[in-house]
């Protein structure tokens, strides 16, 4: 991807099971911590419509019941493993399955309780939303 001229617009999925459980991945883009699913809008897509692609492309799965739970800025956080500004649009959404395919930007995955999430390394931006999501409930 060539240097950034503009903030680039980006989509989280906060997967939830039937069981109430949240998916989070580790991915070598984000060292150390776990993440969401989730990345870039591109031209002509709705924000929702990222998040269905988004969701399906890392990690195979169907979502629904998509719901938006806040925004973030993020400029040139080190804790991406590129120097980029993104605008985070964080999204809660639901999933029927739990077989999880991964694509080749995560490693692993785990499903957990979301206030079992909040003692585990989460990354910052992943954390706050976690937490708002958890305010509105």
């Amino acid at each position: 991807m060539p240097d950034q001229i503009f903030p680039e617009p980006t989509v989280g999925a906060f997967i939830f099971n039937a069981q109430g459980e949240l998916l989070l991945l580790q991915s070598h883009k984000w060292p150390g911590r776990y993440v969401v699913p989730g990345g870039h809008v591109e031209l002509g897509e709705r924000l929702e419509e990222a998040v269905v692609r988004e969701a399906k492309e890392e990690t195979g799965l169907d979502i629904h019941d998509i719901e938006f739970i806040n925004f973030q800025q993020f400029i040139y956080d080190p804790a991406f493993w590129k120097k980029r500004h993104f605008i985070f649009f964080d999204f809660a959404c639901k999933t029927d399955s739990t077989s999880v395919q991964l694509n080749d930007e995560a490693q692993a995955f785990v499903w957990v309780e979301p206030r079992q999430a909040l003692t585990m390394e989460l990354d910052t931006y992943t954390r706050r939303s976690v937490e708002e999501y958890l305010k509105k409930r």
